[in-house]
């Protein structure tokens, strides 16, 4: 194994510094930086152009230049890493510095969103293959897919931001909404849960009926300006993620795992108000680092309790239970701060933003508010990636669970009656899961790669407008210092990979010839 990652880093060290090399050159010849100078009738343009060539070294040949923008790469081994200077004799690093957490904001929380439900909803087509829900689903993820992010982003604007907006101002969800909410919403249901007409039917009058009950009652009772949960419908909540998270983890016959995670329901309950009087005297991010450590170390110590045999399962479901309970005790609190964040002067009452990264008119806010300012600036942005991206996953994972779910293994499996669940999770999935694997890995070190058009439609500054901003001014330091980032990412996440595959297929040696 040692010799195999030695052998593959080796050859992507030589790729990344081979592109670098070639791009650089490229780049270095396809324009001219002192082009504009050349043309001016300004009496200063000799002596700016001189001093331009000077600070670029453009007398230099592009190769000699590139091998000394590589020795200041190299000093990344003596911990002291020279991406060299701007155009606007600002250091590289700095830049990047700023972008980098800027994009990984914007873009993570809708890469994770996508693969979870995009990955979901393509198993869950492929084992209901030709079903109405396997129609609308697939329906709807090549018109997603067929869309441009930048229309995407104009609507969300439109309906999700303008729209909304106005709605908070009286609260009340129009009737032709309500219904057009339910009847959605009703077909999502009765596609997922009614396989036989008389059912399908059922399920639609019943989810109907529900969604819209729920609508009237939150519209009447202006929950929209006033949100919260309290402790009763947290755990609620909670108990349905216990039994949901174990029917998908384990299965709801394994007792242990249940148990496991009706505990993690009964805490979330226990510590509402503990937790709240923390949240309320003590909040920061340590504080929730903090408490997901305590959240984990009960669901590990309760899985402990319940099982004596085979206990991975039943901890892992215990874990995952009580992470989602904890986060939404975490959205209950930043409900309580809602009201208040409305009624703030740089709000004023819409608190939904078109364009931006948070309000800069909001001065000197606590943790609570300035988390939830900067929520709200990604609802829109996520949004409009995660409908984008997702589709893929639906397609790529129907297509491969459908190919794996016709394999020999799987029929002999089944004929050894092992239920279904077992099947489908235990070794249908993880076969899977070797594909999609590469799409995952390469897609999440493309994150740092940043999203150009989505930063330059909602007005991030991140490192896709960095890119952009360096092929347009002929900024060649920052365009390199953009792509030694991304490129670096991207030939690490081929060798973790390579690791994943023996991880999840046991057949595969990746140190043997």
């Amino acid at each position: 194994m040692f010799a195999f990652i030695m052998r593959r880093l080796g050859t992507l060290v030589v790729i990344l510094f081979g592109s670098s090399f070639i791009l650089y050159n490229l780049t270095a010849i396809s324009g001219d930086p002192t082009e504009q100078l050349k043309f001016s009738t300004d009496p200063k343009a000799k002596q700016q152009m001189i001093a331009l060539v000077r600070q670029l070294d453009l007398n230099t040949p592009p190769p000699v230049r590139y091998f000394k923008w590589l020795k200041g790469i190299l000093k990344a081994f003596t911990g002291h890493i020279d991406f060299g200077m701007t155009r606007t004799n600002e250091f590289v690093s700095a830049r990047l510095a700023s972008a980098i957490p800027t994009t990984l904001r914007l873009v993570t929380a809708a890469a994770l969103i996508a693969i979870v439900l995009g990955i979901a909803l393509g198993v869950t087509t492929a084992l209901r293959q030709y079903s109405r829900f396997d129609y609308v689903v697939t329906f709807f993820s090549f018109l997603m897919f067929s869309l441009p992010i930048f229309w995407v982003a104009v609507l969300l604007k439109q309906f999700l931001a303008i729209k909304f907006n106005d709605f908070l101002g009286k609260g009340q969800i129009p009737m032709g909404w309500a219904i057009g909410l339910s009847i959605a919403t009703a077909f999502f249901w009765a596609g997922i849960i009614g396989s036989k007409r008389e059912t399908f039917l059922k399920v639609l009058g019943a989810a109907f009926l529900s969604n819209f009950a729920l609508l009237e009652f939150l519209s009447l009772s202006h929950w929209f300006l006033t949100p919260k949960l309290g402790p009763i419908v947290v755990f609620i909540f909670a108990v349905g993620i216990a039994y949901g998270v174990t029917a998908i983890s384990t299965g709801l016959e394994l007792k242990p795992a249940l148990r496991a995670a009706q505990t993690m329901a009964v805490v979330t309950l226990i510590m509402y108000y503990p937790v709240n009087y923390l949240f309320n005297h003590y909040s920061s991010v340590w504080l929730l680092l903090a408490l997901l450590a305590a959240t984990f170390a009960t669901a590990w110590a309760a899985g402990l309790y319940w099982s004596k045999i085979d206990r991975g399962p039943v901890i892992r479901t215990a874990m995952i239970s009580g992470g989602l309970m904890g986060a939404i005790i975490v959205l209950d609190r930043l409900m309580q701060t809602w009201t208040p964040y409305l009624q703030m002067d740089g709000v004023n009452g819409r608190p939904i933003p078109t364009v931006g990264q948070q309000d800069p008119l909001l001065t000197e806010p606590d943790f609570w508010t300035n988390l939830l300012d900067r929520s709200v600036h990604l609802f829109l942005p996520t949004i409009a990636l995660t409908l984008i991206s997702f589709a893929g996953y639906i397609r790529f994972s129907r297509g491969t669970l459908l190919e794996v779910l016709n394999q020999d293994y799987i029929r002999t499996a089944r004929a050894k009656g092992l239920s279904e669940r077992t099947v489908i999770m235990r070794h249908a999935f993880r076969n899977t899961m070797i594909p999609l694997t590469t799409i995952i890995v390469v897609d999440l070190a493309g994150i740092i790669g940043g999203a150009i058009i989505t930063e330059r439609v909602f007005g991030w500054s991140g490192m896709g407008t960095l890119f952009n901003g360096a092929i347009s001014g002929l900024d060649l330091n920052l365009l390199m210092g953009v792509f030694f980032c991304t490129a670096t990412l991207s030939v690490l996440a081929n060798l973790v990979s390579d690791l994943l595959y023996s991880a999840l297929d046991p057949r595969i040696r990746v140190g043997s010839k």
